[in-house]
């Protein structure tokens, strides 16, 4: 068994699992009905021994209800009684820091020893929908490829300023005099949750090493990149007091049925729901049989394969090997699974029969550069 950043007990997998929610709405769902799914696969993950339940903040797609995350994170927490809650992630570009602190210490006063807070440097969104949730004009960060050269930290971006606002505030911590935000505190406050950095390609990976903190790469739409941010993330850390090591999630597209035939008929809606945002058509999850019958282009299903080619789709044994192949590569010291399907209840039970391969998902052989167990890696 592994232990947990966090402090809770070891979980009862060969590594920790958890999960990450968009809180998918499919055709002819509301989105108070996608929430209140999300709801009890939270309390059904618990009672598997996931160990973390995330929520992704992204905004103006039909097809996800997850925008304001925070709000459902404490939804998720008072759902259930054990398992970590917290974002995955939150977009900190789009908030004030002071907002985020003033969240997440209500959250952690509410919920003790059960939020993580991780944070995101891209929009999560539409260059349009970005400027809309901002005040200033300034033009949003995270669309252009800015910082993904190996060794190179750059100094312009507003990230880093706005991760040590952020830490000040939620450390309870004063700015030192001359500083514009002199004199400002942020309350209700509470101990401080786990910070972990989001990325998808090296700046963030960089950033996390730099920072001495935790990493969780976007394996599951930026399968080219994983490696090298892991790379990079672990060449470029920094131990600090009570972060010695790093410590390296992997978020992966996990969908397991009871045969493969089953499984590929279930993600004929996300390779579909895939295909339009990737060609800026946004919707709702179709079910299996809208997703059969679409008139597809050769060129549509291009993109598609291209969109979902790191998706494990599977029986249980095929996507046991897909997975340790992916532990193998990547050395991952926790892996976060997200799923997406149409049905409810298929989405639970391919988190159930995930649950079942548990005491099997573990690499085989560690990677160069790959560091193991970390020791409270965040906090």
């Amino acid at each position: 068994m592994t232990s947990q950043p966090g402090g809770l007990a070891p979980a009862p997998f060969a590594l920790p699992l958890s999960v990450l929610d968009l809180v998918p709405v499919g055709t002819g769902v509301t989105p108070g009905d996608a929430i209140r799914n999300s709801l009890h696969l939270a309390r059904r993950t618990e009672q598997l021994g996931f160990t973390r339940y995330w929520l992704a903040e992204h905004h103006g797609m039909p097809g996800i209800a997850s925008a304001a995350t925070a709000l459902l994170i404490g939804q998720v927490a008072a759902a259930t009684e054990t398992i970590r809650v917290g974002s995955g992630g939150v977009m900190l570009p789009n908030h004030a820091p002071l907002v985020v602190a003033e969240q997440f210490g209500t959250l952690g006063a509410m919920f003790p020893g059960r939020i993580d807070l991780g944070l995101g440097r891209a929009p999560g969104t539409d260059q349009a929908t970005a400027r809309a949730l901002r005040r200033t004009q300034a033009s949003p960060s995270g669309f252009a490829d800015r910082g993904g050269t190996p060794g190179r930290f750059l100094v312009e971006d507003e990230f880093p300023d706005q991760i040590a606002e952020l830490t000040t505030f939620l450390a309870g911590a004063e700015f030192p005099k001359g500083h514009r935000l002199h004199g400002v505190t942020a309350f209700p406050r509470a101990e401080m949750p786990p910070i972990w950095l989001l990325g998808s390609s090296g700046y963030s990976a960089q950033v996390a090493g730099i920072l001495s903190l935790p990493f969780a790469f976007a394996h599951h739409f930026s399968a080219q990149n994983t490696l090298p941010a892991l790379e990079l993330y672990r060449s470029s850390f920094r131990p600090s007091a009570g972060r010695e090591r790093p410590y390296a999630m992997v978020a992966a597209a996990v969908l397991v049925a009871d045969t493969d035939e089953q499984a590929e008929w279930l993600a004929g809606p996300i390779r579909l729901t895939m295909m339009r945002l990737r060609t800026g058509r946004p919707g709702t999850y179709p079910t299996p049989e809208e997703a059969a019958a679409y008139p597809w282009t050769d060129q549509e299903r291009e993109v598609a394969r291209q969109a979902t080619a790191s998706h494990v789709v599977g029986s249980p044994e095929r996507v046991r090997r897909g997975l340790r192949q992916l532990l193998d590569a990547t050395g991952a010291d926790e892996l976060m699974v997200t799923t997406n399907v149409h049905a409810h209840t298929d989405r639970v039970h391919s988190y159930e029969l995930l649950a079942g391969l548990g005491g099997d998902l573990v690499p085989s052989r560690t990677p160069a550069g790959a560091v193991g167990e970390a020791t409270r890696p965040a906090g």
